[in-house]
């Protein structure tokens, strides 16, 4: 496979994305922040109860 074979496949896969957007529908980024930032604190706060030596 030689590189500009690769490069107009590639190309061409880019161009068919630009249709759907990439994002789905039922993904809100507000839930998935949030729900990141929720996971993100639960795992602090069982962090610093395993840590209470110091």
């Amino acid at each position: 496979m030689s590189f500009h074979s690769t490069a107009a496949q590639l190309a061409t896969l880019a161009a068919e994305g630009e249709e759907h957007g990439g994002n789905h529908n039922s993904l809100s980024p507000l839930v998935t922040g949030g729900s990141a930032l929720l996971i993100l604190l639960l795992l602090l706060w069982i962090t610093t109860r395993f840590n209470r030596d110091r």
